[in-house]
């Protein structure tokens, strides 16, 4: 396919698709949306950043035409809140020229407002399944017109724990119906669910699972402690000046991202944002939305939005630290080299971290290629705690490897001291 045309889509999605900027078919558009469009269940694996979400919401935007009824026809199930704005915002682009309606469901506010928005009538719910479940237990969800199930992502929904949600909403949407999933990765919990509810599938494997899109150039810098990488961040930031656009900072806990945050906001190296579980649903999406008009050029997260920010100018990620879900470092680094455009990702990883660094070069059956620490970078001393806590984490590594292993800090056997008989008045022992 060579256009968006060559698919027969009707002249409200064409239009709406030049608008957008889209030109050519990606290749899982090109494989994924004939498949959706002829009715077949599907199961497609492909990378972050290429194209997935247009690749299903396209053909079922075409298949459903219209407004019609009150209740939806195709239900989009998203792990994070974060992505499921990410899934509404492409529906509202593609489906601009339409009057179709959509409603996203998720977690973090009030539910009073969705489930309004859900009564006025829909046409597609897009909805995190915990707050999809609490909606329809209220009694506010009318599902037996649901034609299509769509799971995307659904490596970290199995990462997150929702498979007893998935199963239970398996159990209350009509059984003849359209199921497409979609993963980066491929993990044999999602092999299992693929089982359960998909009949008979078409597989598209754009590129073997869980590898990272050839636009990104990776780097990854061996340093001894977390004080010389906010070393590494003041270099960066002063090298780059000119060459970064938006730049996203990954982080494995919610303190360590407000104190990266707190450092670079002190130091002006542009308008900064932190967003973590901790804050407010609002200050989160204010904060990507402000990411994503340019207002904001870096943002400090978790890996509570690795999978939520779907914007084509950020030209480089940096992961403070190296993530322990090997399968979020693919999505990590996909938030930069998005739509054909290159980006850099830049991993900082102490000795503790090596261990890690290995399982993911395994899962993503590449090296990682190692960059010289360039010399006006200060090396700091590991202060005493930080060594012994990464030592602690060294030897619990050697022991899941191998259980026989004593390293420094395995347990001692504790010597049990008779007690010494206690003196009389007169200084005789009783």
């Amino acid at each position: 396919m060579t256009s968006f045309s060559d698919f027969n889509l009707n002249k409200q999605l064409l239009m709406a698709v030049e608008e957008v900027g889209y030109e050519v078919p990606t290749p899982i558009q090109e494989k994924a949306i004939p498949l959706v469009q002829a009715g077949h269940d599907l199961f497609g694996i492909a990378q972050t950043g290429t194209g997935k979400t247009a690749a299903y919401v396209l053909p079922l935007l075409m298949k459903i035409k219209y407004a019609q009824g009150n209740d939806p026809r195709v239900l989009i199930l998203a792990p994070t809140r974060e992505l499921a704005l990410q899934i509404e915002s492409v529906i509202l682009q593609l489906g601009k020229y339409t009057d179709l309606r959509t409603v996203a469901l998720y977690g973090g506010l009030g539910p009073r407002h969705q489930i309004a928005a859900v009564e006025k009538g829909c046409d597609i719910i897009v909805a995190s399944p915990g707050r999809f479940l609490d909606i329809y237990l209220k009694g506010h969800l009318v599902l037996k017109h649901i034609k299509t199930l769509v799971l995307d992502e659904a490596d970290k929904m199995m990462d997150m724990g929702f498979m007893p949600q998935i199963r239970r909403i398996l159990e209350i949407i009509p059984v003849k119906r359209q199921n497409l999933l979609f993963s980066a990765t491929m993990p044999d919990k999602v092999v299992e669910l693929s089982h359960e509810f998909l009949d008979f599938p078409e597989k598209i494997e754009i590129t073997p699972q869980a590898t990272a899109v050839e636009t990104v150039s990776q780097q990854l810098y061996y340093l001894p402690n977390m004080r010389t990488k906010i070393n590494f961040l003041e270099y960066f930031f002063n090298e780059n000046k000119e060459e970064l656009k938006r730049v996203i900072i990954f982080v494995k806990k919610k303190q360590t991202a407000d104190n990266v945050f707190k450092y670079i906001n002190r130091l002006g190296y542009g308008e900064a944002r932190v967003i973590h579980a901790n804050k407010g649903q609002n200050s989160r999406m204010n904060a990507v939305k402000a990411f994503s008009e340019g207002e904001v050029n870096i943002l400090v997260s978790t890996d509570v939005t690795a999978r939520g920010i779907d914007i084509t100018d950020v030209s480089h990620v940096i992961n403070f630290d190296v993530p322990l879900v090997y399968e979020d470092y693919v999505h990590r680094i996909g938030r930069t080299g998005r739509a054909k455009k290159s980006g850099i990702a830049i991993t900082l990883c102490t000795e503790a971290e090596k261990y890690h660094i290995e399982k993911i070069e395994k899962l993503v059956r590449e090296k990682i290629p190692v960059k010289r620490l360039p010399d006006t970078i200060k090396i700091t001393e590991t202060p005493l705690e930080e060594k012994q806590d990464m030592d602690r984490e060294i030897d619990l590594q050697k022991r899941k490897d191998d259980p026989e292993f004593k390293g420094a800090f395995h347990e001692k056997k504790v010597k049990f001291l008779k007690p010494v008989p206690k003196k009389g008045k007169k200084g005789k022992r009783r």
